[in-house]
């Protein structure tokens, strides 16, 4: 069985992986395993996960990860809007569309750490909360809660790619489903409507996303 090792900014990235990804690799006989980017080292004790505070510290769990990987692929499952400056190819991003941004900071990532064979870096465009914006039903229904659902509808159908909804301060896709929904919460919510969406409608309406999944299966082939 073919191994692919996945670094995640988070325990809802960790889920999603888990519960949605995983499951869908089982028949191509690969075996998905998310780790979580450490944030602090403690020399007695746990270490501090989740988040992405600086380049460095990611680049030391993507080196470590690479050296253990034994012939696995590795990769990232990292929001692109909130991205530390200093991560190579930000300072750097061309006047272009979105998705041509998102390509260039990960181009830039793999040149950085010698552009190894097994190493695929993806940045969600523009962070994991736009896929949920696939479908105008489910997220309401998994919040259990209609008001804000025409208003959430509304924001489905202007955009379109969910890829699009923006890195604003206020309108990125997570604000954006706060301010309609107070009682979201990330880690359960999340997962949860991506399960009930299905990986292949958030595929068709995502395109960054059908790349990532798509470079996954040509590494199962």
């Amino acid at each position: 069985m073919k191994r692919v090792l996945i670094l995640v900014e988070g325990q809802t990235e960790e889920r999603f992986v888990k519960d949605v990804l995983a499951p869908s690799f089982v028949d191509r006989q690969v075996f998905l395993a998310p780790t979580l980017l450490v944030t602090k080292r403690v020399k007695d004790g746990p270490n501090f996960k989740g988040g992405v505070t600086n380049y460095g510290k990611f680049r030391a769990d993507v080196r470590r990860l690479l050296q253990d990987s034994g012939g696995a692929l590795v990769t990232t499952l990292l929001d692109y809007y909130g991205l530390p400056e200093d991560f190579p190819g930000m300072a750097t991003r061309p006047k272009a569309a979105p998705l041509a941004r998102v390509r260039h900071v990960e181009n830039s990532i793999r040149d950085e750490l010698g552009a190894p064979k097994n190493f695929v870096p993806f940045l969600a465009l523009h962070e994991f909360e736009a896929w949920l914006f696939v479908s105008p039903d489910e997220l309401p229904r998994a919040l259990t809660q209609s008001a804000g659902r025409d208003q959430f509808a509304a924001i489905c159908t202007s955009v379109t790619t969910p890829e699009e909804i923006n890195e604003g301060a206020t309108t990125a896709p997570s604000k954006r489903i706060k301010a309609l929904f107070p009682t979201y919460r990330k880690t359960v919510h999340g997962p949860l409507t991506l399960q009930r969406i299905g990986l292949e409608a958030v595929r068709a309406e995502c395109p960054h996303f059908d790349e990532w999944l798509r470079t996954l299966e040509e590494f199962a082939a």
